[in-house]
């Protein structure tokens, strides 16, 4: 008879979801054949040798295959080149992957999957933690062993990340009780199957009970009552045996879709032993939701001007209250690079260790704060509360009243045991940090290359700079001081969100400041004469210049990523989720000359390049013709009218008759921008200077292909090249051959070697740390990246403003999507604001996540403030002033029962999971 098996749950849900994440997997089951006469395996002599044969269906293309790397010799002690190699063989419509080992009494081992090449080259492995394998007791010499697997991929242990694991599903251990035998305790024939039921339940709920039932009368026959009871063995797993008694027809159990194991008793080739892995138990999606929030602009009745680390606490109240499961922040890393407001950019950082000095609350570094120093904080209060944050006030009198806590308690809080295991801890990165600071403000600029003999970073000079004999200790000592509260005053509001099961998500920036810390402790990590950006897209026609250096990833990989891990590693003390910025950038990079002002004449890193034997081949030669800016005559006439003279005079020299090139002195963006401002003849267009600079910048940029700097023949065309006058000049043969090149650069040739790329770092991440892990995809996206719920964000207009600004927007969206004939309101009411908040609760994404500006929106009395006040930021705006302040306070917003109500109705309706 054939036996068709359903794992079932009381009061208890499980998900199979797919996330842009590597997660852990879960333990196998074992489902085993005693074959031996004698019944019972006790008195069997000790076994020696077996033999275990693996088996796994998949799937792969031409010249791909699959092998086994383990922790044991047998299995190539995580060399994947000397790992066991497995064999393809075709069973019915399904293609399966086999091969065997023999093996020695006792093994046990960790392993995974790889696909490889030809040459064992690794093309992918599987997702999730080390696959474990244990021999079953009993086994005997010579015995033989079937693995049967099934490929992890990356949600199958979703809900064991810490966001879930330790927030969401804390007090699921209720549920678990101890530790449970799962022994057999009863004699065996020889043609018995003992199947052993594994399955992960990490989201149950108190009261619940764990069975499987089935056809089968020792499951029940489909009757939940009187199932097959699980018992809980830890890790969120559940355990139980069965014994299958041998009868008509060959059992088939099915776990799942597409997930069979054919057992056939009477065959001799059966294997003894059958250890089954099937992944996850399927069931319907779990969805939450979320409020997005800088710290910076969160208000509060305790704040000095800017919200705060011991903020959050009331935040995460408010999001409880509202049905909140997680609360979303910006990077929190300190920024203190330039010295004033334009360092209030919070994705340049000073450091990618250290926490920023802003949001600190002073008030909490001692409970002996001296009467004058609390008047003084009083004060600071009253003048620091403004509609916006001043960044500059704010942090300075925060660092001077530090400063005069610490003169009075240092020694009491330096020698206590709580800073001193701080310090070990974190001495790594602190040491350097403390330094930095000092030499930064010494030398009056945080670029290391003008620190004289301290501009090389090295061990021995930091030891003598932080040095306890040295007259600058105390201020040394002094970031040390500062670091450790906001590390206890973060850890703190972490610790309370984990509590209120409130998962806490970080922002992991792309880049860091050329002027940093880490450029200046690791060099050889970045690339210090390139910039990244991202390409021209619907945000700026001239792309992005965020002048971080880009990376050397081959460097990098040295260690396997060491300087990533150790990021992640820091962040997972604070956060269980995180945001990756740019996750584009892991996959590919928009790369710039540091020269660049702009970010339009780039090219993508890595990437396949256009060779000179390749456009020679098209019949494309005058490389100098459409690599070097096109100036002539009639277009600076064009340009610049009558002025076109003076401009030729100051900035261009004419090679040939009408024909011009820049001048050495302004042939960057940057020099250009320096010659506007210091050349003698600057009165000329002092009241045209940003016209004149877009106009040079445009001939500067009048190009079809960019030259390779390191390899002169290489290049990469420009991104649309099309609009240049270079290209509109050129012959129609030309055209044609570089709009179908153009067209293979950017959407095409490149996608397999950028898909490889993100599979050399990603995965390295994502495994640092038990973090779950969302990726951010905004601008030009290739179709190797994942598609993710949010009607606005810190980098676009509010939901108030995307609506008020467009108004042929607004009536498209009113007519299509609302579904209504009416004029659309021109102001955006509650009422629309319900509709589309209501929209992304009901989208099927697991998460929702919305910026508290659009939530406040739900209710008139938080609209008076004109809605472009509230957008964060401007990625236009280089200098952008990073100051948006919330303008009601968290306590007042607690208070506020109505719309904790509207809210948590929207969460509760739409399905979505709450505290």
């Amino acid at each position: 008879m054939g036996s068709i098996l359903s794992i079932v749950a009381n009061l208890a849900s499980f998900v199979c979801i797919h996330q842009y994440i590597q997660l852990p997997d879960l333990s196998p089951f074992f489902l085993f054949r005693d074959m031996a006469s004698s019944g019972p395996t006790s008195g069997k002599k000790s076994l020696n040798t077996v033999t275990l044969l693996f088996k796994l269906p998949y799937y792969t293309q031409w010249g791909q295959s699959l092998l086994i790397s383990g922790s044991e010799p047998a299995l190539g002690s995580w060399n994947v080149k000397q790992g066991l190699s497995l064999s393809p063989v075709h069973q019915d419509n399904e293609l399966f992957w086999c091969g065997t080992v023999s093996v020695a009494a006792g093994f046990t081992s960790e392993y995974k999957y790889y696909v490889v090449d030809d040459n064992k080259n690794v093309l992918r492995w599987e997702a999730g933690e080390k696959r474990k394998i244990v021999l079953p007791e009993g086994v005997q010499d010579g015995d033989v062993i079937e693995i049967r697997d099934w490929w992890q991929d990356a949600s199958e242990a979703l809900f064991l990340r810490s966001a879930f694991k330790n927030v969401i599903f804390n007090d699921t251990e209720g549920v678990k009780k101890e530790l449970q035998s799962v022994s057999l305790n009863k004699s065996l024939d020889a043609e018995d199957i003992v199947v052993q039921f594994v399955i992960s339940c990490p989201r149950l709920v108190p009261g619940s009970t764990v069975v499987v039932t089935g056809s089968n009368p020792q499951l029940g026959r489909w009757q939940a009552q009187d199932g097959l009871k699980l018992s809980y063995v830890g890790d969120s797993l559940w355990k139980a045996n069965c014994v299958l008694r041998n009868q008509a027809g060959n059992p088939s159990l099915e776990l799942g879709p597409n997930r069979k194991a054919d057992i056939d008793l009477s065959s001799p080739k059966q294997s003894r032993y059958v250890v089954l892995s099937d992944g996850a138990l399927r069931d319907a999606p779990w969805r939450g939701a979320g409020v997005a929030v800088p710290v910076f602009s969160v208000r509060s009745d305790e704040d000095l001007g800017v919200g705060e680390f011991l903020d959050l606490k009331l935040l995460v109240d408010w999001a409880v209250n509202s049905g909140f499961h997680l609360v979303q922040l910006l990077p929190i890393n300190d920024t203190s690079v330039h010295g004033m407001w334009w360092d209030s950019y919070p994705y340049s950082s000073l450091s990618v260790f250290a926490l920023h000095p802003l949001y600190l609350r002073v008030q909490a570094l001692s409970d002996a704060i001296p009467a004058d120093v609390k008047e003084e904080i009083q004060q600071a209060k009253k003048h620091l509360d403004k509609k916006d944050v001043d960044y500059e006030a704010s942090l300075s009198t925060k660092l001077s009243i530090a400063r005069k806590i610490f003169n009075l308690e240092k020694d009491k809080v330096l020698n206590s045991s709580s800073f001193k295991l701080f310090l070990s801890e974190n001495e790594e990165w602190l040491k350097p940090y403390a330094a930095f600071c000092f030499l930064r403000d010494f030398f009056e600029t945080s670029d290391h290359s003008q620190w004289g003999r301290f501009s090389q970073f090295s061990k021995e000079k930091l030891e003598k700079l932080i040095s306890e004999c040295t007259l600058h200790h105390d201020v040394i000592r002094f970031h040390y001081y500062v670091q450790y509260h906001l590390y206890m005053q973060l850890s703190e509001a972490a610790a309370y969100a984990r509590k209120k099961k409130v998962i806490l998500k970080g922002d992991l920036p792309i880049g860091v400041d050329r002027n940093s810390v880490d450029t200046w402790v690791y060099p050889t990590l970045f690339r210090m004469n390139t910039a990244t950006g991202a390409p021209p897209d619907y945000f700026d026609k001239n792309g992005q210049n965020w002048g971080f250096p880009t990376y050397n990833w081959e460097e990098m990989s040295k260690d396997n990523y060491g300087w990533w891990r150790a990021r992640l590693t820091q962040m997972a003390k604070y956060f269980t989720a995180y945001r990756i910025d740019h996750i584009l950038g892991f996959f590919r990079i928009w790369e710039l000359p540091d020269h660049a002002a702009t970010g339009l004449v780039g090219k993508f890193r890595p990437s396949i390049p256009l060779s000179q034997e390749e456009l020679l081949s098209e019949g494309l030669w005058d490389f100098n013709r459409m690599s070097r800016p096109y100036i002539r005559q009639e277009i600076l006439e064009d340009k610049f009218g009558s002025f076109w003279t003076v401009i030729a005079a100051n900035f261009l020299n004419e090679y040939q008759k009408h024909c011009y090139e820049f001048k050495e002195d302004c042939n960057t963006e940057k020099k250009i921008i320096a010659k506007l401002k210091k050349s003698p003849e600057k009165s000329l267009w002092v009241e045209k200077e940003d016209s004149i600079r877009r106009g040079l910048f445009d001939l500067l940029q009048n190009i079809v292909l960019i030259r390779d700097p390191e390899e002169p023949t290489k290049f990469y065309p420009r991104f649309n090249l099309e609009d240049t006058s270079n290209f509109r000049d050129l012959d129609e043969h030309s055209k044609n051959v570089l709009r179908r090149l153009y067209y293979d650069y950017y959407f095409a040739r490149q996608e397999n070697l950028w898909h490889q790329n993100a599979l050399k770092t990603l995965p390295v991440l994502l495994n640092s740390s038990d973090m779950l892990a969302c990726g951010e995809d905004l601008g030009l996206i290739p179709a190797c990246v994942h598609p993710v719920c949010a009607p606005s964000c810190h980098d676009c207009s509010t939901l108030r403003a995307w609506w008020e600004e467009d108004e042929g927007r607004r009536n498209r969206f009113y007519k299509t999507v609302v579904g209504s004939d009416e004029e659309p309101p021109s102001r955006c009411t509650p009422e629309v604001v319900h509709f589309i908040v209501q929209q992304h609760f009901d989208a099927p994404p697991m998460w929702a996540i919305f910026p508290l500006q659009d939530l406040l929106a739900l209710k008139d009395k938080y609209t008076t403030r004109p809605a472009p006040e509230e957008t964060i930021n401007d990625p236009t705006n280089p200098k952008h002033y990073w100051r948006f302040r919330v303008h009601v306070t968290l306590e007042s917003l607690l208070e506020d029962k109505d719309i904790q109500a509207t809210i948590k109705d929207l969460v509760t309706s739409s399905g979505r999971s709450f505290p």
